[in-house]
């Protein structure tokens, strides 16, 4: 029974041309991801899911298996879980590999720590939970909505705002650690399921890169956190 991560890497995105193999601290950004699951002990094996030979080659330079994913489940539209479950399909059909554990990072969310995919796997294990999203701390946002040209607060009483550290704390999903139980990615076709726990990470790893400014924001902090040496540059 296997622990195995995969990667979804999709070619054709639209925001930023090519982001997925984007240079990030000296490196195409998938790689961090990949090198970052090699790194984990608990991990077996790392797929990348991808429609794209670019991609693919990327994901074997840095010692991934490649998955080619259908065309159908490659557009704007086609989600995440579908992803997962045709590679699930693959890695349990094809390579004949039992799961125990899948592992899902996102590639655009390279700002894990060394040990960040190894404690999540331990506290999902500790908690017996059938899946696992990493969170940070929001207790700074104050989040407003517009409904029908009136705007309302969501996530405090504007009427009564009192003491920021008397509000219960909220927490953002913030897409860089999912673990789950292949059975439950097969009969409810999600990601989260029932028995949910979260692995916290510090406010600065909410960040990912989806435009061309985040890329120096996620570099400084890859710097700033030691995840990357200033001389692959």
């Amino acid at each position: 029974m296997h622990t195995v991560v995969v990667i979804p890497a999709r070619g054709g995105s639209k925001g930023l041309k090519d982001k997925n193999i984007y240079p990030v601290a000296g490196k195409p950004l998938l790689a961090w991801s990949i090198m970052q699951a090699r790194a984990a002990k608990q991990v077996e094996q790392v797929f990348v899911s991808t429609n794209d030979d670019t991609i693919a080659g990327v994901a074997r330079e840095y010692g991934a298996e490649v998955i080619i994913r259908p065309e159908e489940l490659s557009g704007d539209k086609a989600t995440s879980e579908s992803a997962l479950l045709h590679a699930l399909g693959v890695i349990e059909g094809d390579c004949g590999i039992r799961l125990r554990r899948m592992v899902f990072l996102q590639a655009t969310s390279p700002l894990r720590k060394p040990d960040d995919i190894d404690l999540a796997l331990n506290q999902f294990e500790r908690d017996r939970a059938d899946s696992l999203i990493s969170v940070t701390k929001a207790d700074d946002l104050t989040l407003w909505e517009c409904r029908n040209k009136l705007w309302k607060s969501v996530n405090f009483d504007y009427r009564n705002r009192g003491m920021r550290q008397d509000r219960p704390s909220q927490f953002i999903e913030n897409g860089s650690i999912y673990i789950l139980n292949p059975d439950l990615l097969r009969t409810l076709g999600n990601r989260i399921g029932e028995k949910l726990t979260v692995y916290e990470m510090d406010f600065w790893q909410t960040w990912e890169v989806d435009t061309i400014d985040e890329i120096d924001l996620v570099e400084f902090y890859m710097f700033k956190k030691n995840l990357a040496k200033k001389s692959a540059v």
